[in-house]
């Protein structure tokens, strides 16, 4: 690329790169304009495939929300049958006891094992909820992925069916815009990208018609006018910032 661009600075006269800067704008113009049909359907499919990672993130996380319920309950259901286990052994040492301190004190332990049964069931009660609420979150999450999902498989094959009609012309337009960029030396050719990226329109180079600049219409000075028609040296519009140059038609007339 470097050799490309030194070739182009040492064999092109300025003029005629300022002729290749207007032919790649044209060029980039018809790629734009192909690039119009599709409209807002890239940023369609864009946007619902971001929504539709973040709805299967969504699914992923409640799916293991209700998985660690699901453990708890297991965990809390363990502590329960254990609990009992307990209590009965407790109540079989109460008919052995030989005091009443010994008494006392399994009836402690059956009554502290009884409490945690208590606990133990009202976080069953809890989990449940909790899971009957998560399942509630999947089934909507669930139903919104279907809906975006079809949306999604008709918005991409739309805009791969206009993709595929219009890619014969955007591949021949690139092989003539990377023709043109030959003769245009690098700096040139990153002042141009720029100039395109900060205009609504597209268009980093106009010509001068009816004395007024092609972009923002405002009026040329005369001076000026005879500047660009030379072609000596870039010129660009004080007003809108784009390249001038003259317009090849009214000049071959």
């Amino acid at each position: 690329m470097a050799t490309q661009k030194k070739t182009a600075e040492a064999d092109y006269s300025m003029q005629e790169k300022i002729l290749a800067l207007y032919e790649l704008q044209k060029i980039d113009s018809k790629i734009d304009g192909i690039n119009k049909v599709k409209g807002e359907l890239p940023l369609e499919v864009q946007d619902l495939e971001d929504e539709m990672a973040g709805l299967k993130t969504r699914i992923e996380n409640v799916n293991a929300e209700v998985e660690e319920l699901n453990a708890l309950t297991k965990q809390r259901k363990r502590e329960i049958d254990q609990a009992r286990i307990q209590i009965g052994n407790y109540k079989e040492q109460q008919n052995n006891v030989r005091n009443n301190r010994e008494y006392d004190a399994i009836t402690k332990e059956i009554e502290y094992q009884e409490l945690e049964i208590e606990l133990a069931e009202k976080r069953l009660k809890e989990y449940a909820a909790g899971i009957r609420g998560k399942k509630a979150q999947l089934e909507e999450a669930e139903a919104a992925a279907a809906e975006r999902g079809s949306d999604l498989e008709a918005k991409r094959a739309e805009l791969e069916g206009i993709e595929a009609e219009t890619a014969p012309r955007v591949a021949e337009y690139t092989a003539q815009a990377e023709m043109a960029k030959e003769r245009i030396d690098e700096r040139l050719l990153a002042a141009y990208e720029r100039i395109r990226r900060n205009v609504r329109n597209g268009l980093a180079v106009v010509t001068v018609r009816r004395d007024a600049c092609g972009g923002c219409f405002n009026r040329i000075p005369p001076q000026r006018q005879v500047d660009i028609r030379q072609g000596k040296k870039i010129i660009v519009c004080e007003y809108c910032g784009r390249i001038l140059v003259a317009d090849p038609e009214v000049a071959e007339e």
